[in-house]
């Protein structure tokens, strides 16, 4: 069994953090890693800079103990966690400049007996790619490509499986998919993962432990966008779709999801592509998901329109510049601070190109975020939004929305893409 008293996790955000303080919770020395100032200086200080319940408490009590401790370069530990953003370059390729910064970050530190697990959502090969940039930087030690089972170093890869808003609990609860580059390198993870994990530690290659993740997502995606096709043809049949959707899940074996404006995320909206990317003449069916997930913001803007050209016909005399339209919900899924890849906010975007006037509603949040610093366009409170808006326009099922479903249901002009109402 291996032992391990320090733990250095790269990346501090949706991930990282909550990891590094499970790890942290069981007094274990963690070191995080990241390279936003702001985000270290606040954790430091025992306080959090993303939104998800119950990190606040467990990071302040594992600072307060000297258990974490969070700085900009990495130091010696003996296992490396990497918790960076993979997201795509032009074309939907994989972006990997990430992951290749933290492997040179951490290169100089590493130590024979030291074990390097990959946590970031990454395409095939990507374990495999960490451990040349990792043996290139650092010839003085072997690592799994060269020596095996008798590397200095050791390289895994697993990735996370947890939901945003109850990333705490699952991170603890959920199962786990090991991919050591050797097994040794799974057993080593393994003894590390158990620290805090409850869930089962599952064994398997590195490669498959990718596609697992890029599975995952792809499936959900696959069936997000089967219902959001099914919410455009029911619009243009003049059928309630969540009705109909209601009605055929009553099927015994028929599950259809809700359909929304569009994909967001960090994962969903995102790791799709890496499967097209590395296999593009056989992923069709994969590919075609995400481009109906792309489109839906572009028909919900197509409704959007045809609010404004409503409201300008009930105001005669008015102009696009008078129209004020409230959207309501700027993150990528309800009751979370996430912007990451949101339909919401490209729509909200788009609107604003419009010439109207656009009142952002968002409770998760405290200020709009610089993309959104456009003019004509304001954040707003619900009840400002709902008296002064022309057109409201549900994006997000926030549980503040579905607390004032009354008074949003009154309203004159309301475009509802989630099921609100």
């Amino acid at each position: 069994m291996n032992t391990f008293t320090t733990i250095s996790m790269i990346g501090l955000g949706y991930i990282g953090l909550p990891t590094a303080t499970l790890f942290a919770s069981r007094k274990l020395k963690v070191i995080g890693v990241d390279v936003n100032q702001h985000a270290v200086d606040t954790i430091n200080q025992g306080k959090i800079h993303i939104v998800e319940p119950d990190l606040d408490i467990l990071v302040h009590a594992a600072v307060t103990e000297g258990y974490l401790r969070a700085t900009t370069k990495p130091e010696p530990a003996d296992a490396f966690l990497i918790a960076v953003p993979t997201p795509f370059k032009g074309e939907h390729k994989p972006d990997l400049s990430y992951i290749q910064a933290a492997a040179h970050g951490i290169a100089p530190v590493l130590k024979k007996g030291d074990l390097v697990v990959l946590e970031s959502t990454s395409p095939v090969g990507a374990t495999e790619q960490l451990a040349d940039w990792l043996a290139a930087a650092r010839p003085d030690l072997s690592f799994p490509q060269q020596a095996g089972e008798q590397a200095d170093v050791q390289v895994a890869y697993c990735p996370e499986r947890v939901l945003p808003g109850h990333v705490v609990r699952e991170l603890v609860s959920n199962d786990r998919v090991i991919g050591g580059m050797t097994r040794k390198a799974s057993d080593m993870a393994i003894a590390l993962y158990k620290t805090f994990v409850e869930g089962e530690c599952i064994v398997t290659n590195s490669r498959t432990a990718e596609m697992c993740k890029l599975t995952e997502n792809s499936f959900r995606d696959v069936n997000i966008a089967f219902a959001n096709e099914l919410s455009m043809i029911c619009d243009k049949l003049q059928i309630n779709v969540w009705e109909l959707i209601k009605l055929a899940n009553r099927h015994p074996r028929v599950n259809i999801l809700q359909p929304g404006a569009g994909v967001g995320g960090h994962c969903i909206a995102v790791d799709p592509w890496f499967i097209v990317d590395t296999t593009p003449e056989e992923a069709r069916i994969i590919r075609n998901a995400r481009e109906v997930n792309d489109h839906k913001p572009e028909w919900v803007l197509g409704k959007v329109k045809a609010a404004i050209a409503d409201a300008l016909a009930r105001r005669p005399g008015s102009t696009m510049a008078d129209i004020k339209v409230a959207c309501l919900g700027l993150a990528f899924k309800p009751d979370i601070d996430d912007l990451r890849e949101s339909p919401a906010v490209e729509i909200i975007q788009n609107i604003a190109q419009f010439g109207c006037q656009v009142l952002a509603v968002e409770p998760n949040i405290a200020v709009l975020p610089k993309k959104l610093a456009i003019p004509k366009l304001s954040f707003s409170g619900l009840d400002d939004a709902l008296t002064t808006a022309d057109v409201v326009c549900v994006l997000i099922k926030h549980r503040l929305f579905v607390q004032a479903v009354a008074s949003i249901r009154s309203h004159a002009l309301v475009i509802d893409v989630v099921g609100l109402l």
